[in-house]
């Protein structure tokens, strides 16, 4: 079963996500609050926990969810190899994943940490299509 490990958010952009206990995604927006989020086709992200244990990171003290300035960490679905256009239920919410992976920018905190920064490669972004709640536990099904 696919679900989420952990919702996470930042007031600002570049920097590592904290978690949250739940979070509200709008319809054109994206995680309320969250720094990346708007009316543009990259509204929330979602990285695999099966990413993140390819990383160095593993061994770094005190790392946690939300590192990658992801949204959304996941747990039991391979992000990635989703085609664009996938339709996903997570929690209260249908999202439609609208591209893999990005460019990732200087002074990225991941790089300047370990190195590497696995979220350019293994890291998905969605649009929501229909709004509410989601928490760590929900699972996450594909339509």
């Amino acid at each position: 079963m696919a679900k989420v490990l952990a919702v996470n958010i930042s007031e600002k952009k570049g920097v590592p996500k904290e978690p949250i206990e739940k979070g509200y995604f709008e319809v054109d927006h994206g995680l309320v609050g969250d720094a990346h989020a708007g009316k543009w086709h990259r509204q929330v992200s979602l990285l695999g926990q099966e990413s993140i244990d390819k990383t160095k990171l593993i061994e770094v003290e005190g790392f946690c969810v939300g590192k990658f300035a992801e949204n959304l960490t996941t747990e039991g679905i391979i992000l990635y190899e989703l085609p664009i256009g996938t339709r996903l239920k997570i929690g209260e919410t249908l999202m439609e994943v609208t591209q893999i992976g990005k460019e990732c920018h200087l002074g990225c905190a991941i790089r300047e940490l370990v190195g590497d920064c696995v979220m350019p490669r293994e890291g998905i972004f969605t649009k929501v299509i229909t709004p509410g709640w989601i928490k760590p536990g929900d699972e996450i099904e594909i339509v």
